[in-house]
């Protein structure tokens, strides 16, 4: 397959020129007939394909090699198009949408008729987005139905947060690739399961807990978060949850503790590896970066912005990938706030690898 790249630059639909306007037109187009088109959201690069359309689903599952019981995110770009996709839609749901949608928030809801398993990853729920991304609502209403739409990139890799991320993931496997520029978050939307009593967060994200509380009250999250050999044996829920993910292909390990002591633990493991013939790569923070011994040593941003740690994680990991290293030691995160959806994607990238010191 010939997947042709195509790059627009608008900040809303007003903005478009001519260019823009064609080239979302034809990408709406090929979601129309079943094709699939990766799109930026503000969160991360999806895979689109017609959530409505089961053999539209199966070609996303299909073009990133993903386990099919991993559910998709419905993305739409009218609030009420939740009342098409979603029953018994409760009082939290519409609270939550109308503060954070649109936005880097999913919501679980009960599904319809209309949407089939094979989006779903044979749930009876469905994971339902309204993205704020300019181009991607541009592409949503162009298609005419709503999108189904994973991170763009191959199964169990670092998500993309820039189209050439995609590139490399996706080029031969699909229709179109729309290039919108960097997106502006870097990590995936938090998810929120409303079809209990309590809302529970199943993914971590932008929206913290805290400000999901400030809105419809007491807030769970899933324990699953924290220690995912809960979910052994257990159909997922959300994307994300089970699988191994955002993983480099060098073996990385979190090292986690007091500054000093991670400082000395990494620079010591860095010599061991050197030692051993392999090339080490250091994740550290714009504080920490010159106190270590790694043949590379990035800085993921600043602890004083978390904002900027979120946003260069994968384009990091990746770049660990282009560099070519064995063995990758990284910093640890406050588990609170928009920390605790880096050390998510961490500790997933980590297979859950992490020393205490």
């Amino acid at each position: 397959m010939n997947t042709k790249f195509c790059t627009v630059d608008f900040k809303n639909e007003q903005d478009m020129t001519e260019h823009d306007k064609e080239v979302i037109m034809e990408a709406g187009s090929i979601l129309k007939n079943g094709g699939l088109v990766a799109f930026p959201t503000e969160t991360v690069y999806g895979l689109g394909g017609d959530g409505l359309d089961k053999k539209a689903s199966e070609k996303i599952y299909a073009a990133k090699g993903r386990p099919s019981d991993n559910p998709l995110i419905v993305h739409i770009a009218d609030i009420q198009a939740m009342e098409v996709l979603a029953g018994d839609i409760p009082k939290t749901a519409w609270q939550l949408a109308g503060k954070f949608w649109p936005g880097p928030m999913t919501m679980i809801l009960n599904k319809k008729d209309i949407v089939p398993y094979e989006t779903t990853g044979g749930l009876d729920t469905v994971a339902i987005r309204f993205p704020s991304h300019p181009v991607a609502c541009a592409l949503i209403k162009a298609s005419g139905t709503y999108i189904a739409a994973p991170s763009a990139n191959t199964s169990g890799r670092p998500s993309p947060t820039l189209a050439s991320h995609v590139r490399e993931d996706m080029d031969g496997k699909i229709d179109m690739i729309v290039d919108g520029g960097r997106v502006g978050i870097g990590i995936e939307s938090t998810i929120v399961d409303v079809t209990g009593e309590v809302p529970m967060i199943l993914r971590p994200g932008y929206i913290t807990k805290e400000m999901l509380e400030a809105v419809v009250g007491h807030v769970e999250i899933d324990p699953a978060i924290i220690d995912d050999h809960l979910l052994k044996g257990v159909r997922p829920k959300a994307p994300g949850m089970k699988y191994k993910h955002y993983a480099p292909k060098g073996d990385l390990t979190i090292v986690e503790g007091d500054s000093e002591s991670v400082i000395d633990t990494i620079n010591r493991m860095v010599d061991i590896a050197k030692a051993e013939g392999k090339k080490t790569a250091v994740i550290a923070v714009d504080e920490t970066k010159k106190a270590y011994r790694g043949d590379i040593v990035e800085s993921i941003g600043t602890r004083s912005r978390e904002e900027t740690i979120a946003a260069n994680l994968y384009d990091i990991l990746r770049r660990m990938d282009t560099l070519g290293v064995d063995v990758i030691y990284s910093e640890s995160f406050e588990d609170g706030g928009l920390g605790q959806a880096v050390m998510n994607r961490l500790l997933k990238a980590a297979g859950h690898q992490v020393i205490k010191v």
